[in-house]
């Protein structure tokens, strides 16, 4: 019988788990005993870790990981990466927007392709799992494939792709490998250009890609041909850590909304204004600041349910959470009571109703504030994304193949916990 999907997912969660275990002592319970069954530990485990340490180190920076779209060290990369895509028995090649694609094509085959990756590119200083982890995961499980004679049994194609941009440092734009993939880069977007003045369209060309709308469209992958798409990312927050869990199977894509909030008031020596004469920006826009902490903290304080509707349940406000995590004073002295304030907004929810809610509803409280502190506010937005749910079989898929690799890897106890964090996912 070939191996289905459920059978790579395994795979691919199993490189996952111990990974994730590999730097601290592990026990006798959780030692795997994968060699029956073809699945090496020392691929898994051993050798994710290390090339997850041996990625990690290319970088454009000295002493911190800086690896933007295009930059010398994004190709040192590729060269890495194509070579482990190799070593795991895939055809491989790099698109016109320096994506790196590893695939295996069974014979004859007609079904959908499955897809698994991540990114490639880094913010400035940043970790050495952020994207990297989705990359060589993937590459690892369809090793395991490969060195126990499965991969030929495939009957459906499976392709590794390592995004060559996702953060958007360079250009501000975020996506662009992706969005490539999926057919909803625009042309426009060659003539964006970064800081020293370069466009996306003359970086390419630099790169010796071909730089052309032509181009671009021969990137997209036409929905007909691929079933779906799964990414191992690492959490990037505290909550499986604080559960002792390994790994979590997510249920969506939260909807986004950026803005930025600037609030004009009247500058001033600081020794010389009397408190009562103030129209202090700063104030008013630390009041806001706090306020949107209020209102994300317990919205129901703030919002009025409809039983009618049945939106704001305590479900449906439960992922929502708001940032500030950009302020900027003008002239930005100490002596100096500033005379515009602008802070950057980001506010993420599952149930996009209670995201733009949440969002009209401060919008409506800043324009009071402002008035009440004599000082002139704006909201401007900045970019809106909706949420996007998982699809459900893929999902289901997900949580049995987890439940199998936590199973293979810890003591009954926590498997159990395991069972506890799926049902919240």
């Amino acid at each position: 019988m070939a191996p289905s999907s459920t059978s790579v997912l395994l795979i691919l969660l199993l490189s996952v788990v111990p990974a994730s275990l590999a730097s601290t002592p592990v026990s006798d319970g959780l030692e795997l005993e994968l060699g029956g069954d073809g699945l090496y530990r020392e691929i898994l485990r051993d050798e994710t870790v290390l090339r997850l340490k041996e990625l990690g180190k290319i970088s454009d920076g000295e002493g911190f990981l800086e690896r933007t779209f295009l930059s010398p060290a994004s190709f040192r990369a590729t060269d890495v990466i194509i070579s482990w895509m190799k070593d795991a028995g895939l055809t491989t090649w790099v698109d016109q927007m320096g994506n790196i694609h590893g695939r295996f094509e069974p014979s004859n085959s007609t079904d959908k392709a499955l897809l698994i990756g991540s990114h490639m590119d880094t913010v400035i200083d940043a970790g050495m799992y952020d994207g990297a982890l989705g990359i060589i995961c993937a590459i690892s499980a369809l090793k395991v494939l490969r060195v126990t004679g499965k991969l030929q049994r495939l009957t459906r194609p499976v392709e590794v792709i390592a995004f060559s941009d996702e953060e958007g440092v360079r250009f501000q734009t975020t996506f662009l490998g992706s969005a490539a993939v999926a057919g909803i880069l625009p042309e426009s977007i060659l003539q964006v250009s970064d800081k020293s003045g370069t466009t996306v369209q003359e970086v390419l060309r630099l790169n010796s890609f071909e730089a052309s709308a032509d181009a671009l469209g021969q990137v997209k992958y036409s929905p007909e041909s691929v079933g779906s798409y799964v990414e191992v990312h690492l959490e990037q927050g505290p909550v499986l850590e604080a559960l002792r869990y390994p790994l979590g199977v997510v249920k969506g894509i939260a909807g986004q909304t950026r803005l930025k909030v600037i609030v004009d008031g009247s500058q001033g020596h600081a020794g010389t204004v009397p408190m009562k004469l103030r129209r202090d920006p700063m104030v008013a826009a630390a009041e806001l600041v706090v306020t949107l902490e209020g209102l994300c903290k317990d919205p129901s304080r703030f919002l009025t349910y409809d039983e009618e509707c049945g939106c704001f349940t305590e479900e449906s406000l439960a992922g929502l959470v708001c940032t500030v995590g950009e302020l900027l004073t003008w002239p930005s002295a100490s002596n100096v009571i500033p005379g515009q304030v602008n802070f950057t907004v980001d506010i993420r929810a599952m149930d996009d109703l209670v995201r733009e809610t949440i969002v009209a509803s401060f919008s409506r409280i800043v324009m009071q504030r402002c008035d009440h502190r004599l000082v002139d506010c704006a909201v401007e937005h900045k970019h809106s994304a909706a949420a996007t749910p998982c699809d459900p079989e893929l999902t289901a898929q997900l949580k049995r193949a987890t439940r199998s690799a936590v199973s293979a890897m810890a003591p009954g106890g926590h498997g159990q916990g395991s069972r506890r964090r799926r049902r919240r996912c």
